[in-house]
C-alpha cells in the first residue's frame, strides 16, 4: 500500500495527530501478522488511490464475518427463542449505530485515513465509523482466522446483546411504538423534521413524533433514522408504554 505507513499515520486534514497502527492493535486486544491488513482497514475512499486500495472490500467481508458470528451466538445463546426474536437482536447488534459506537469506544477515528474535504475526525458519519469496525473485523478475519475475530466481535457486542434480549425492544423504538399504536387503535404516526444543522457529509436532523396533531418532544440525531428513533423514545414515554431507568437503560413497561 504506497498511500499509507503500516507504523503511523499522518493527515494534514485531521483536528489531531493520528496514532499508530501499534496503539490501535493494543485497543482492540490483537496483534497482527500483518499488518498491512489493518493498515487498509482505516483507509477511506477519499484518501485512497484507488477504491481497491481502500477498506471497501475489507467492509464487506467484515460485515458478513461480523453477521455470521453473531448469528452463530444467538443460535447457541437463545436455543428456545424463535427466529423472529433472534432476527430482532441481531439487527440491533450489528446495527450501524452500534458498531459506530463500537468505533468510537475503541478509538478507531483517530488512525483513520481521510481525504481534506472529510472535515474534523470528531464529527465522522455513523456509516463510516461502522465501516471501520467492519473493516477491522474482515482484516483480523484475514489475518487470524475465525476465532480472534469471534473473540473481538463478542467481546465487543456480548453485552449489547444481552441488553437487547433483556429489555425486549432492542433499540428499534419506530417499531415498538408502530405496534402500540396498531394495538391500540391511536391512529397513524408520522415523523416530522423540526431543523438540521451542521455540513452536508456530517448533517444533524432535529424530529418529533405528530400524533393525531400532538407533537411530542423533539430529538437530535446524527441522521434522519437516528433521530427518529429517539423521538420515537420519547413519544413511547410520553405515552407510558417505556419507562427509562436511573441507569438509563430503557424498559418496556406491561401493558395495562
Amino acid at each position: 500500500m504506497d498511500e499509507v505507513s503500516s507504523a503511523s499515520f499522518s493527515d494534514a486534514s485531521c483536528s489531531r495527530e493520528a496514532c499508530t497502527l501499534d496503539e490501535i492493535e493494543r485497543r482492540v486486544g490483537y496483534r497482527f501478522r500483518n499488518q498491512t491488513l489493518l493498515a487498509q482497514a482505516l483507509v477511506h475512499a477519499s484518501i485512497a488511490n484507488s477504491r481497491v486500495a481502500s477498506n471497501e472490500r475489507l467492509e464487506f467481508l467484515g460485515d458478513a464475518i461480523l453477521g455470521a458470528i453473531v448469528c452463530d451466538h444467538l443460535y447457541r445463546r437463545f436455543p428456545e427463542e424463535l427466529e423472529g426474536g433472534l432476527t430482532k437482536v441481531k439487527s440491533n447488534a450489528v446495527s450501524r449505530r452500534v458498531c459506530a459506537d463500537v468505533a468510537i469506544e475503541y478509538g478507531l477515528a483517530d488512525a483513520v485515513q481521510l481525504g481534506k474535504g472529510m472535515g474534523d475526525r470528531s464529527q465522522l458519519p455513523v456509516s463510516l465509523l461502522a465501516a471501520l469496525f467492519e473493516s477491522v473485523v474482515g482484516a483480523m478475519y484475514l489475518d487470524g482466522g475465525i476465532e480472534p475475530a469471534r473473540a473481538f466481535v463478542l467481546g465487543s457486542l456480548s453485552e449489547r446483546i444481552e441488553q437487547s434480549a433483556r429489555l425486549g425492544h432492542q433499540q428499534n423504538f419506530k417499531s415498538v411504538l408502530q405496534q402500540a399504536l396498531q394495538q391500540q387503535n391511536l391512529g397513524a404516526v408520522s415523523y416530522v423534521i423540526l431543523n438540521e444543522r451542521g455540513p452536508d457529509h456530517a448533517k444533524e436532523f432535529e424530529i418529533c413524533v405528530d400524533l393525531s396533531g400532538t407533537r411530542y418532544p423533539g430529538c437530535w440525531g446524527l441522521s434522519k433514522k437516528a433521530a427518529e428513533q429517539m423521538a420515537a423514545l420519547e413519544a413511547l414515554i410520553a405515552l407510558g408504554i417505556v419507562e427509562r431507568a436511573e441507569n438509563g437503560e430503557v424498559r418496556m413497561l406491561p401493558a395495562a
